[in-house]
């Protein structure tokens, strides 16, 4: 994601989620506790765009997406979407259903790590938000959902018949997104959809502690090795070990590596500068 930007200043209020930065940790919240954060049109196009604006930015080095209240996020809002979809010609529908793909890109592509945390339910939209993140912290309660064929629609959402493959196998990711049942938190432990199994309600301190630890190292060998992970996915060997050299390259002209030598010799911790 570029840096640069352009006439528009920075969102200051965002309508359809919280979003809080301190000492390079970003917490956004989905703020639809009510409704168990059911996503509407206005909630996926706000995450698109803050996620744009903090890629664009550089002061946040690590991202906490949590749900409020009683679940993690229990997808799209059956009312507020799936039935204005009805209404809808071809046109607009693919326009929305881009821009749901878009919000998961810029889970993905954004130069910093993101951790879900998930209790509760994580449903439809809302497990493919949770499985585009870099880490999956959830507590017992946690169960994850990818309902899309329970509505009559395809299993691969979202990109999500391209990433859960990735993560769990193709075995449990066919079952999962085939069948839709609900997968609890020890079974998503167990198939490797859950990065961090807490106690239960410790998911939202135990994702924010880790979203420090990742705050306070190297951002940028944190960005690009999230940037290689993404782009080696498809890559063959050949391809993929000289992207690696000429990255390895390029960050052994920079001062964390330099910093790195230096505090060893004097036997201190890094002081990471992030560049």
């Amino acid at each position: 994601m570029s840096p640069f930007t352009g006439s528009a200043a920075r969102t200051s209020d965002w309508r359809h989620l919280r979003c809080e930065i301190t000492d390079g940790v970003a917490t956004v919240t989905l703020a639809r506790p009510e409704k168990l954060n059911a996503l509407t049109f206005g909630a996926y196009a706000d995450l698109r765009d803050l996620l744009a604006e903090l890629s664009r930015e550089r002061s946040v080095r690590a991202l906490v997406l949590a749900g409020g209240g009683r679940g993690f996020c229990s997808g799209g809002d059956v009312d507020e979407i799936i039935g204005a979809t009805l209404a809808m010609d071809t046109a607009q529908l693919l326009d929305f259903n881009r821009m749901t793909g878009q919000v998961v890109r810029a889970v993905r592509e954004c130069p910093f790590p993101v951790i879900a945390a998930v209790h509760g339910v994580a449903a439809g939209a809302g497990a493919v938000l949770a499985l585009a993140a870099d880490f999956r912290v959830a507590d017992p309660t946690a169960r994850f959902s990818f309902l899309f064929t329970r509505v009559g629609l395809s299993g691969g959402d979202m990109g999500a018949a391209y990433l859960l493959p990735r993560v769990v196998g193709l075995g449990h990711a066919t079952r999962l997104l085939m069948l839709g049942e609900p997968v609890r938190a020890a079974e998503a432990e167990r198939i490797g959809l859950i990065s961090q199994l807490t106690d239960e309600g410790s998911a939202d301190d135990a994702a924010r502690t880790l979203a420090r630890r990742l705050a306070e190292g190297p951002a940028l060998a944190h960005a690009q090795t999230k940037a290689l992970l993404t782009a080696e996915l498809d890559m063959p060997l050949s391809a993929a070990v000289e992207l690696d050299a000429s990255t390895q390259a390029l960050l052994m002209t920079g001062e964390d590596y330099r910093e790195f030598h230096a505090a060893f010799t004097e036997k201190r911790p890094p002081k990471w500068q992030g560049h």
